[in-house]
């Protein structure tokens, strides 16, 4: 075969792939939710003038192309694969494995979002509490903690990082719980902690606080399985995790209210559990303001938890040890807004966040 015909009969290849993948991209049917990460498909932009002259048409357009692209998520893979067996990249935008665990890299330690998570605690304290309010803080690791450093990627120093956050909430007891977890206790494609594998800590936060707990548990397993948030990010061929969640005669009886919605609620919704995300199940996820009322309590105290998504399950664990427990998420509901829903008066309260959270306070309002 001469040069012409192999140049001529390469431009054709060319051409039919550039046009196949271009009908594909324009006709294949598109999934407007990617399940793999959990977020809406960039919808196709508008053609106007407007748009082109300022070129925010192509800006869009782009990143349009690049989430519809066929077989998006076995290319992914691929890639996935690709950088970590044959280039030997140690992450995958920002998440690697570990001894069969994901994990996203959190590095280094940002000591100005710590003051500024102090400063934002501090704030509700001096606006809401008196001296009869007793204040507590605790800080729950990150996986990092348990894989990083062993593994090879860059690590905080989670002893100091402790320290400082202890440091910057001087007005609260600092509770320390790190020393109770491990590895195991995090799901192995998810950010969380396990709800079975933490009632020692909940068990160490109540007898600080001087709850007494009831540990008579049952533990179920959910049927469907679970991808956590990794999964999707890393786009690894990994098997998914089985969500445990426990059960007992006071999770069972109490009441929860959805302040956000002005609804009661079910302390594990079976509804989001069968969803896309099964997390949250426990307290239907991230709420801005929920309280959970035990009618079988046999003490008046009451807790108001100031938490982001780790507290969910944890919560439950606790309310055999109090008759209210209010869970605020302030990364949703301005601190300002409280006096309208929640009463301090005797109240206990608890800061109990992750370095996640802890380390990027800008999400905190």
């Amino acid at each position: 075969m001469d040069t012409k015909k192999k140049d001529f009969i390469l431009c054709i290849t060319f051409a039919l792939l550039l046009t196949g993948g271009f009908l594909l991209c324009m006709f294949m049917p598109k999934e407007q939710y990617l399940v793999s990460e959990r977020r809406m498909l960039n919808p196709m932009p508008k053609l106007s003038a407007e748009g082109v002259w300022s070129g925010r048409f192509m800006t869009d357009f782009e990143a349009h192309t690049v989430d519809a692209f066929p077989f998006r998520d076995s290319l992914r893979r691929i890639k996935a694969l690709t950088a970590l067996n044959i280039f030997r990249r140690q992450d995958n935008n920002g998440v690697y494995a570990a001894e069969g665990f994901l994990a996203s890299l959190e590095y280094p330690m940002n000591e100005a979002s710590l003051t500024r998570a102090g400063e934002r605690f501090r704030y509700i304290c001096e606006k809401y509490l008196t001296d009869e309010n007793k204040v507590y803080i605790s800080v729950i690791p990150d996986k990092n903690c348990f894989l990083a450093s062993q593994s090879g990627h860059l690590s905080m120093d989670y002893v100091d990082f402790e320290k400082q956050m202890a440091d910057k909430a001087y007005f609260a007891e600092y509770i320390q719980i790190s020393d109770l977890l491990e590895r195991d206790d995090y799901y192995k494609t998810d950010t969380h902690w396990r709800q079975e594998k933490i009632t020692d800590v909940a068990q160490r936060l109540a007898q600080t606080m001087g709850a007494s707990l009831s540990q008579d548990y049952e533990i179920h397993t959910l049927e469907q399985d679970f991808y956590g948030v990794y999964h999707g990010q890393a786009a690894l061929p990994l098997p998914p995790d089985k969500l445990l969640y426990v059960t007992g005669e006071d999770i069972n009886n109490c009441k929860a209210y959805n302040w956000q919605e002005k609804k009661e609620m079910p302390v594990y919704d079976m509804e989001k559990a069968a969803g896309l995300d099964p997390y949250e199940m426990f307290l239907s996820g991230s709420l801005s303001l929920l309280t959970i009322e035990n009618p079988n309590t046999r003490t008046d105290k009451k807790l108001i938890m100031f938490r982001d998504s780790f507290g969910s399950s944890i919560a439950p664990l606790l309310i055999s040890g109090y008759s209210q427990i209010t869970l605020v998420d302030i990364r949703y509901i301005h601190p300002d807004y409280l006096g309208q829903f929640v009463d301090f008066e005797s109240c206990d309260v608890l800061f109990l966040y992750s370095t996640l959270v802890l380390n990027h306070s800008d999400t905190i309002k």
